[in-house]
Formats: structure tokens, sequence, C-alpha cells
């Protein structure tokens, strides 16, 4: 993807929607990300929003303005509003808390189906792939139901560690690249229509 950056360079910034049950790591993620470090972090309430700039990868030099939007039971109903028109969606995942997938299954799905998200590239991050109990990124999968989702959704499962950051960078780019291509897809589509 060397020549992504200047297909985006026109496109100030990518709005990206973080999104999943509590205590999944969304918050861990995000500031993992903004100072690539652990921040210890308490539960969300409302949301968090940080401007980022992506440091590795053929993401670099990339500015993305995420919102991080609570997770518990009461708050789920901001994800649509918050979601809606956004350039990806990064959706989180406890690998360990085996017990909420069928959950987080509901949420995701219900998510995904709404009309302004059809085709939303979505990043699915394993977190917490480092305890020794957590699920295997297949069966993380399969429980979420992602092949059940829109064909138009193109969708990435990456294991990660928020705390060290594992996977995060690789997560972004894999991320990143989904938005290039379905942005280029649309572009294509507006063209054959004129």
């Amino acid at each position: 993807m060397g020549n992504s950056f200047s297909n985006l360079a026109a496109f100030q910034s990518l709005h990206i929607v973080m999104l999943g049950l509590d205590s999944a790591g969304k918050t861990t993620v995000l500031y993992r990300l903004k100072f690539n470090e652990f921040v210890n972090t308490v539960p969300t309430i409302g949301f968090n929003t940080e401007r980022i700039r992506l440091s590795n990868g053929g993401a670099r030099g990339i500015s993305c303005h995420f919102w991080d939007v609570g997770g518990q039971e009461k708050l789920r109903p901001l994800w649509k509003p918050y979601s809606r028109c956004t350039d990806g969606i990064v959706y989180v995942v406890d690998s360990v808390d085996v017990d909420r997938l069928e959950e987080a299954k509901a949420e995701l799905h219900k998510i995904t189906k709404f009309a302004e998200n059809q085709g939303t590239p979505l990043l699915v991050i394993a977190n917490k792939q480092d305890l020794p109990r957590s699920l295997p990124v297949a069966d993380i999968e399969r429980q979420l139901a992602l092949s059940e989702l829109s064909p138009s959704t193109p969708y990435h499962v990456q294991p990660a560690c928020a705390i060290i950051g594992e996977g995060l960078d690789e997560g972004m780019d894999t991320l990143y690249e989904m938005i290039v291509k379905r942005r280029k897809s649309l572009k294509q589509r507006k063209n054959k229509r004129q």
C-alpha cells in the first residue's frame, strides 16, 4: 500500500469509533495507541475522544479521530449516533470473558445492521490474548458469527494485548487498508454513475 497515504491525504482525519462491552479494554487500546504506553483507566461513563497520528506500518502518519464509547448496557444506545458515517469501527472483545461473547455478538450485529454502517470496515480486536484462558482468534470469529455479517462489511480479527500494545499496530494497518479499499470502490462507483 505504498501510495495509500497520497490517496487519503485529501481526507483530513479518519473518524474511527471504538465499541465493545464494558471491561473489554477499549480505553486501554485508545491510550496505548495515543501514548504508546499503558495508562491505568477507569470505566468510561460516556465517551473518550482522542486525535491520534498513527506511527507504524502503511498507516504511518495518518491522523485518526477516535471516539471510545462506553460499553455499559445503559450507554449502548449511544453507539448508533457515534458510529453513523464513520470511516471504521473498532470492536474490542475480551478474549477471556467467554460468558459474555453471546452478548458481544448481539451488540456487534445490532450496530453493523444499521443502514449507515453497511459496508463500514470493521476491526475486531481480540484483546487479552496474553492471558492463559484466552480463546483463539478462530473461536472468537466463530462465536461472534462474523461470517453472518453483511457481505458488504469487510472485517478483520486481530489478536492483541492492549496493555503491552501487541497486535494493535497490525490491526490499525489492516483497518486503514480496508478503509482505503472501500473509498476507492465508492469513488469508482460514483464515477461510473456520472
